[in-house]
């Protein structure tokens, strides 16, 4: 691999990252979805779900999305490791909202990632979510009103 192709990898696997907090965030369900693997995996073993297939993490970001008043993410870089058409990484998360039942949610958290490179460019095998900080303490802010 050249220098020149280890950094258009990093460059486009930090875009990836990127695009999945905007799909999140813009309730973009299919190209959330698309940032994944066919048989890509979703996994959230603190509260014991896993999703595995396009079509599953469809689904769930669809119906997680819908128990949330407000939600905001942010994305931190992380560290990446190429091996040829694969890569392994780390990406650090800060994350906000209020659900619909009115429980608050302010955490700090990881992604264990593994990234395959696929004819649509780098995607995500496997992304495992690792919460390092919660705080369930009622938020004092609101959604701006429309």
């Amino acid at each position: 691999m050249t220098d020149i192709q280890a950094i258009v990898d990093r460059v486009e696997i930090e875009a990836l990252r990127g695009e999945f907090t905007d799909a999140g965030m813009m309730r973009d369900h299919d190209r959330f979805a698309s940032l994944f693997t066919q048989d890509g995996a979703w996994r959230m073993p603190h509260i014991g779900v896993e999703f595995v297939s396009r079509e599953e993490i469809r689904a769930a970001i669809e119906r997680l999305q819908g128990l949330w008043e407000y939600f905001v993410q942010t994305v931190h870089p992380g560290t990446i490791q190429l091996d040829g058409d694969t890569a392994a990484g780390r990406t650090y998360i800060a994350e906000f909202g209020r659900m619909r039942d009115g429980r608050s949610h302010l955490n700090y958290a990881l992604y264990h990632d593994r990234y395959q490179r696929t004819p649509d460019g780098w995607r995500f095998a496997e992304r495992v979510y690792e919460v390092k900080y919660l705080d369930s303490t009622p938020l004092a802010g609101s959604a701006p009103q429309d």
